[in-house]
């Protein structure tokens, strides 16, 4: 298929935050007559991850959910959670089954073009150029979901967590999990002192997702994971004959490296690779449909995509817990205990989703008042 050489806009990457932008511009009639391509060197076949997120009744995935959750446990060494989450649920879909929504909806759109290749560099000048390997490509606009290599190089001199995890799909010949439940957090089963716990996603009663996650500054090696996972298989979920149907591994960075620096007037940063990953959490797929809204504002309103996507008061929060998390991270576990138990849930989202008031974001600050997040607190303030 032949390409044009020149578009309104690029978008480099069809993956989440790709795919959300693409689709939010094909909704817009504003966007009819803008030419857009879509720059990927996968055809994006595969499910390759899990996405879950809260939201408050009905959302625009509901087509594509394969199970929601009304509430939440989580296990400390110290004493078990349960959360109800009304009106909140918390969601799960498949992101082969996400791919497949937006290629399906794109591809009725004249003016969206899916390009298979891979990009090799981007010219950042005031007709930017895309280089890839078999050809070259001009637009008004580039918006880029790949990393800067800065983030590689200069890590060091900004607080890096990496969230980090192996999960197996696991199905078993008898009924074990109760499906009106998952588990967010359990600190049971931990590698050390270090912020590790396990995830576990009921999807049927013979079915689930069981993940062994770490928030922590270095990864480990892959048999570890699975040592983990084995071990809480079997002494904490009692399941002695299962099969692993799918398995899904992952690298979420939780950072306050200034990600948002590098969009420019010509070419935005999108997805993980603008920080758009919330740095306490490593949630990102609502925050993703937020900013790709406010991108969609700033170009009909003729602003440069990246005007106003932040709001630094949430960034200052992110900065110190994860300098906490960083420099003390055996206080992973307590931190996260003292959130869930001290807090209402529409409190906690309000902070989480960044929708809450500076009173609201006070009590938080006052459920994990410590001396770890007073020291904390001002070295941040100094940095």
């Amino acid at each position: 298929m032949a390409h044009m050489k020149q578009y309104d806009y690029i978008i480099i990457g069809n993956g989440i935050a790709g795919f959300q932008l693409a689709l939010a511009l094909s909704q817009d009639t504003f966007f009819n007559n803008k030419q857009i391509a879509l720059i990927d060197k996968s055809h994006k076949t595969e499910n390759d991850k899990t996405i879950s997120f809260w939201e408050k009744g009905t959302g625009k995935w509901d087509s594509i959910v394969i199970k929601s959750w009304s509430e939440a446990l989580i296990f400390t060494s110290k004493k078990e959670l349960a959360i109800k989450l009304p009106p909140y649920a918390y969601k799960t879909i498949h992101a082969l089954d996400f791919y497949n929504k937006a290629k399906q909806e794109l591809s009725k759109q004249t003016n969206f073009h899916f390009i298979i290749d891979q990009v090799l560099s981007v010219e950042n000048s005031k007709q930017p150029k895309v280089i890839t390997v078999k050809n070259s490509y001009e637009a008004k606009h580039i918006f880029d979901s790949r990393i800067t290599e800065d983030y590689f190089s200069k890590s060091n001199n900004y607080t890096k967590v990496i969230q980090h995890f192996k999960g197996w799909i696991i199905e078993t010949e008898t009924p074990v999990f109760k499906t009106d439940q998952f588990t967010m957090m359990d600190y049971r089963i931990k590698d050390g002192d270090q912020t590790t716990f396990t995830y576990v996603l009921p999807l049927s009663s013979t079915r689930a997702l069981v993940e062994f996650t770490y928030f922590t500054p270095t990864l480990v090696d892959d048999a570890i994971y699975e040592s983990y996972l084995k071990l809480y298989i079997s002494s904490l979920l009692k399941i002695e004959s299962y099969s692993i149907s799918e398995i899904e591994r992952g690298s979420i960075p939780m950072t306050s490296f200034p990600f948002e620096k590098y969009s420019t007037k010509h070419i935005t940063k999108i997805g993980t690779a603008a920080g758009w990953v919330k740095g306490s959490t490593g949630y990102s797929f609502k925050h993703t449909e937020k900013k790709v809204a406010s991108i969609v504002t700033n170009l009909k309103d003729g602003n440069i995509p990246s005007k106003n996507l932040f709001k630094q008061k949430h960034k200052f929060y992110d900065k110190i817990f994860l300098k906490v998390l960083h420099d003390e991270n055996n206080k992973g576990e307590w931190i996260f205990e003292q959130f869930y138990a001290k807090n209402s849930v529409e409190a906690m989202f309000k902070f989480l989703d960044e929708e809450s008031t500076f009173i609201e974001e006070l009590k938080i600050m006052k459920s994990l008042f410590s001396l770890s997040f007073i020291k904390a607190f001002f070295k941040t303030l100094m940095n």
